[in-house]
């Protein structure tokens, strides 16, 4: 079932890669804060690369200006993450998290079948809004869009 408004964030743990590589809980990522959590198909692709996550990286000020943490997801694993972070220039604070064995992904209800490019189960395109675990608002994409989840049009359906 996909998640919904009023829904809490499913407990799942996540891989990220900085000094080494750590495994994060997903309730301690988001309980006790503000965040936008948004998951892309995958680190590398065409529409990811070019247009989702730098418009999040374009407007990571103005979320830190307004108390909001920003987390993007794929399933993709932590190595790959972190090499697609380097090369987009991804400032420090907003982090990217890897669902490599897509566990989140399916947890929140949003996985995709993606063999037909040869990608496996992915995330489908779409941002959380998440206040203290909880989750505010859904920006969810339909199969082969990028509209509601970009960071502009998130930013501007928030509570200011």
């Amino acid at each position: 079932m996909t998640i919904h408004v009023g829904d809490r964030i499913p407990e799942v743990t996540l891989k990220r890669i900085r000094e080494g590589m750590e495994t994060i809980d997903t309730h301690a990522l988001f309980d006790s804060r503000k965040a936008v959590l948004f998951g892309v198909p995958g680190a590398f692709t065409p529409t990811c690369s070019a247009r989702h996550l730098p418009g999040f990286i374009e407007q990571f000020p103005e979320f830190r200006h307004r108390g909001i943490e920003v987390f993007c997801m794929a399933v993709n694993d932590p190595f790959v993450m972190k090499a697609w972070g380097e090369s987009q220039q991804v400032p420090d604070g907003l982090q990217l998290l890897s669902d490599g064995n897509g566990e989140f992904t399916r947890a929140l209800g949003l996985e995709m079948d993606a063999s037909s490019s040869g990608m496996g189960t992915r995330s489908r395109r779409f941002a959380l809004y998440v206040e203290d675990g909880v989750v505010r608002e859904t920006f969810i994409e339909e199969p082969g869009k990028f509209e509601v989840s970009s960071a502009q049009y998130v930013l501007e359906h928030l509570p200011r």
